[in-house]
């Protein structure tokens, strides 16, 4: 069959007839009348050969109809005669070796193209798919300013014996089906709400006619943004808005990320206070009015719980954010924090006993705000434990003295041991974390059904939902900042341990960096009430102090460090290093002159590699290290890959590094 197949297919006489035609050019140089006599045997030649390949071509045609369809004949005839553009070809060499005439008339060409690669016909067409078994290409094929669907199967004949496989192709126009998805596609509902999140600081203390100025500034620079969109923009309250637009308007605002949010840093009171904006967006082309409205929702709680000051995006899966690299503005209130509390206490006074856990390698923030729900628990008179590893923890020096008092006899257990003690009424409190992946205990999580969370740090795209309580205040120092302000409203100064006061002192003095960074009045005023109950601050010192071992290892790390990127430094070590001190490696980088931002990528102990990253705020290591899975605030932020080395690591860091400078470089632009 190939040879007879390969003798049909074979070359034309393209060539030939060229170099005829040079032959009788040549030649009519010497003599015009011989020429002449050349060119009428050529073109009768031509004409010869043009008849012969229509026969040949006919043979094709019969040829392969009899070969791949083995079919009576009013079958045979539908096939030929069918009214989609169909085509068979060669998997081996690509060639084409029958199509019928819609299928020519695709591209405009009135010849058969049975000779030609179906590249020459169709550029950049790939035939993997039908050699993987699929029926249908994975993708569209565009052609002459069409999509096609192209479905496709292998023709078994006598033709396998040899391995030249012939595949039947069928093309499908869905150009005007695209279209209409694509238009419904942009034309999809987008519910989104609007917060002036710095409402409090911008109108306080300025006059009724400032504040009707500022008040005017901002509606007109939110209606400028927002009328190319032909959407619905209405205002709430004072300092909500709720919007309504199509999908295409929002592919805009996401192009030109959201400049409305730098439009409003330019609107400030008389004290130099800017205006800030939070905005919530929910989109699904499955979803309803409703569920959009509940995405929004979600959204604007996500942005504030991150710090305001940004656009957070929630569909059906995940979340995307835009902006928020300012700093924080202190802005919580004690009467939220009193409410919290009494929250709070009422719950536990509900449960039948309570759980208390942080973060997986646990520190002294977690530890520290877990010993301060110790001590309201004991007030409420229920049975407390803390879930926590104590082998795998970087507040070992805490959990000792924490376990040495009486009161603290059983409190600390394990993860199995909780599971085995839990039953339908016990609460579980999570602090120092709102991420479901990192905690102490995730099959614990998934067990209680009473949950509340503690947090600081500005809240990541995956968090646990499903909450009694939430107080996440990104605005806070330090989780123990938090714990000790609700303690005011649940317990008397004397029924708190020195040890948890101290517990608590340290955990503010860690995320503070001894009260440097992410300091407000709120922060001095927790540790004032901690110093009054009788922390001690040489103690709460001690808790920060390594031995030799550490300190060698610090230093070699520091000794290693690298500029990456100008005022970004990096520090890699292959050795297991514990978290405190390659924490404290950073923590010393940034307080080199030309050094805005620290990295340490380090390996652990019970395995895998661990980044830790510290500024002082000019560089967002949260956004950074949020890139590649990771978490934290603004100055203080980490990640953990169980899978992976350092040396695998750093490139990723590096890349996300990279992404995170060139956006800052076009947003100042």
């Amino acid at each position: 069959m190939d040879k007879k197949l390969a003798k049909l297919l074979e070359p034309g006489f393209k060539t030939i007839f060229l170099m005829l035609v040079v032959c009788v050019a040549i030649t009519g140089y010497f003599s015009i009348p011989i020429a002449a006599a050349e060119g009428v045997c050529t073109v009768l030649l031509y004409v010869f050969y043009r008849r012969k390949a229509r026969k040949r071509r006919n043979s094709v045609r019969r040829y392969v109809e009899n070969l791949a369809f083995q079919v009576d004949n009013a079958s045979k005839h539908t096939i030929v005669n069918f009214p989609l553009p169909m085509a068979i070809l060669r998997l081996d060499t690509g060639e084409l070796v029958w199509e019928n005439e819609v299928f020519v008339s695709l591209n405009g060409h009135r010849d058969s193209v049975h000779d030609s690669h179906v590249t020459e016909i169709i550029p950049g067409f790939d035939t993997r798919w039908l050699t993987e078994g699929k029926s249908e290409c994975p993708f569209p094929i565009e052609m002459a300013g069409r999509k096609y669907t192209v479905y496709g199967n292998l023709v078994k004949g006598s033709a396998v014996e040899t391995g030249a496989l012939l595949a039947t192709l069928f093309w499908v126009d869905i150009t005007e089906h695209d279209r209409l998805v694509e238009h419904f596609r942009r034309t999809r509902p987008v519910v989104a709400t609007i917060l002036i999140d710095s409402h409090e600081e911008l109108y306080k203390g300025i006059s009724e006619t400032e504040k009707s100025m500022i008040t005017a500034e901002i509606d007109r620079r939110l209606t400028e943004w927002f009328k190319p969109s032909g959407g619905i923009l209405r205002k709430l309250e004072r300092s909500k808005y709720l919007i309504v637009f199509e999908y295409s308007a929002l592919l805009r605002f996401t192009a030109d990320k959201f400049t409305i949010i730098e439009s409003m840093h330019e609107v400030k009171n008389s004290e130099g206070i800017p205006a800030t904006i939070s905005i919530g967006i929910g989109k699904g082309s499955d979803c309803s009015l409703e569920q959009l409205y509940s995405f929004a929702s979600l959204s604007l709680d996500m942005a504030l719980s991150r710090g305001g000051d940004q656009v957070v995006i929630k569909s059906p899966t995940d979340f995307e954010f835009y902006g928020g690299q300012s700093k924080e503005i202190e802005k919580r209130t004690k009467v939220k924090a009193r409410v919290v509390a009494n929250a709070l206490r009422q719950l536990i006074r509900d449960s039948s006993q309570v759980f208390v856990m942080g973060h997986r390698v646990s520190d002294l923030d977690s530890i520290g705000s877990a010993a301060g729900i110790v001590a309201a628990v004991r007030k409420c008179g229920k049975k407390v434990h803390i879930v926590c590893n104590r082998e795998l923890t970087s507040a070992k020096e805490l959990i000792d003295r924490l376990a040495a008092a009486p009161e603290y006899e059983g409190i600390f257990v394990t993860e199995e041991e909780a599971m085995f003690m839990a039953d339908a009424q016990s609460l579980l409190v999570v602090v120092d974390t709102s991420r479901p992946d990192i905690v102490e205990g995730p099959k614990l999580l998934d067990s209680i059904q009473k949950v509340t969370v503690l947090d600081h740090h500005r809240r990541a795209a995956s968090y646990i939902e499903r909450t009694a309580i939430n107080l996440h205040e990104p605005y806070a120092s330090s989780t123990s900042e938090l714990v000790t302000e609700l303690l005011q409203y649940i317990i008397t100064p004397n029924e708190l341990l020195k040890v948890e006061a101290e517990a608590l002192l340290s955990g503010i003095v860690l995320d503070t960096k001894s009260f440097t960074v992410k300091t407000g009045v709120r922060t001095f005023e927790a540790a004032a009430y901690l110093r009054e109950i009788g922390a001690d601050t040489v103690d709460v010192r001690k808790m920060f102090s390594g031995n030799l071992d550490g300190y060698i290892k610090r230093y070699q790390m520091i000794s290693e460090a690298r500029h990456i990127f100008p005022g970004i430094s990096l520090v890699v070590s292959h050795q297991p290093v514990e978290r405190a001190v390659a924490s404290q490696a950073v923590d010393e980088l940034i307080n080199i002159s030309d050094v805005s931002a620290a990295f340490a990528v380090f390996a652990e102990g019970s395995g895998g590699t661990a980044v830790s990253g510290r500024s002082y705020g000019k560089v967002n290591v949260q956004f950074v290290l949020e890139k590649i899975g990771g978490g934290g605030s603004m100055t203080m932020a980490g990640a953990q890959f169980r899978d992976k080395t350092p040396d695998e690591v750093v490139p990723i860091l590096h890349q996300a590094i990279s992404e995170y400078l060139n956006e800052t470089k076009r947003k100042e632009e």
